[in-house]
């Protein structure tokens, strides 16, 4: 059963559209992801889920009920905020207990929640501190917990770790997987990050321009996307989205502009000279004896791989490649990409050609 549900959901601020038709079922204990950049709309139906924001048109429902006109105090819905919001007098058990303090709870059961909280986010030992005395971190936690101590339906978070520093976040993802993992609730997740959105998510929602570009697994948005605005947004380093012309029904081949073919996983049934667009990921290249002539303008060792940057006629391409001698600029290759991987996509509405 699903426990929130959107129903052709709309918003606009006076006359702008902001979000258009957005209907998605999400499972009790589920962990779905909105992601997309900046401008989207993914914070405003966030905020909408959460009452804060009011709905132009559609349902939202929690539980089987719609509650477009429930308080938000009302829909026992957890929410994390970008900033941590603590109140700095208060001390990291009064911030996580507040609430609880302010609903009546007995006083017992408030400290019983708190420390299963602290238990959970390793704050054990920092109950007694300020926030100004905690780590960006430790803050993100404590925001956490406050949410875990009023054991909601379901947690709301908007770009939580956008204020912490890469390795923080990468530890910080890990900490909110086990949570969810431990804790069995469902969680919405709203980021721009599409590594946090691969990594967390049991499903994506990548929304482009107040729309619905795709809802799917990881794997299946990675693997399958749509159209091309989703291959380019998921993915890193960004997939190459190459201008090109079919060569007839029969020909499992495009031609870029400047002459250079590329394969595809089969015949299209396009007619000859059709403009396409053609997708092949980075990773998806093998460097031979023999393929197509590239020269090396940047290489990027990342450790395990270098990132290069080559030159095929007059066009540039991302190329990723494990365990090989490191390249110079200025060095030229024969590339050849994985055939059964590339996509094509109609030039015009970006949508994909199968």
């Amino acid at each position: 059963m699903s426990q929130i549900t959107l129903r052709n959901v709309h918003k606009r601020y006076g006359q702008v559209p902001v979000l258009n038709d957005i209907s998605i079922d999400i499972a009790q204990g589920e962990f779905v992801v909105l992601v997309g950049p900046s401008g989207c709309g993914k914070s405003t139906l966030l905020r909408m889920i959460a009452g804060l924001e009011d709905i132009t048109g559609g349902d939202v429902e929690i539980g089987g009920k719609v509650v477009n006109t429930m308080p938000a105090k009302q829909r026992d819905l957890a929410m994390v905020f970008q900033s941590y919001a603590l109140y700095p007098h208060m001390k990291v058990a009064d911030n996580m207990s507040f609430a609880l303090k302010l609903a009546g709870q007995p006083k017992a059961e408030i400290e019983e929640r708190v420390k299963i909280a602290a238990d959970i986010l390793g704050l054990e030992n920092l109950l007694d501190r300020l926030p100004r005395e905690l780590s960006g971190g430790q803050r993100q936690r404590v925001a956490m917990g406050r949410a875990i101590v009023r054991n909601p339906t379901a947690f709301l978070f908007d770009e939580p770790l956008s204020n912490l520093d890469a390795k923080l976040r990468v530890k910080m993802r890990s900490e909110i997987k086990k949570l969810h993992q431990r804790l069995g609730k469902t969680m919405i997740y709203v980021t721009h990050d599409q590594t946090e959105a691969m990594t967390l998510a049991d499903r994506i929602v990548v929304l482009h321009d107040g729309n619905i570009a795709q809802l799917g697994t990881p794997l299946e948005v990675y693997q399958d996307p749509a159209n091309a605005f989703v291959a380019g947004f998921i993915g890193s380093p960004e997939i190459n989205l190459l201008a090109a012309k079919t060569l007839g029904s029969d020909a499992a081949e495009v031609e870029m502009t400047d002459g250079t073919r590329m394969p595809l996983p089969g015949p299209v049934t396009l007619e000859k000279g059709t403009p396409v667009t053609y997708g092949i990921r980075p990773q998806h290249f093998t460097v031979s004896d023999t393929g197509i002539n590239a020269e090396i303008v940047l290489v990027e060792p990342t450790g395990d791989s270098q990132e290069l940057v080559v030159r095929v006629g007059q066009t540039e391409l991302s190329v990723v490649l494990h365990n090989r001698a490191i390249l110079s600029a200025g060095e030229t290759i024969f590339i050849a990409p994985d055939a059964g991987k590339a996509l094509l996509f109609d030039t015009r509405s970006g949508a994909r050609l199968r």
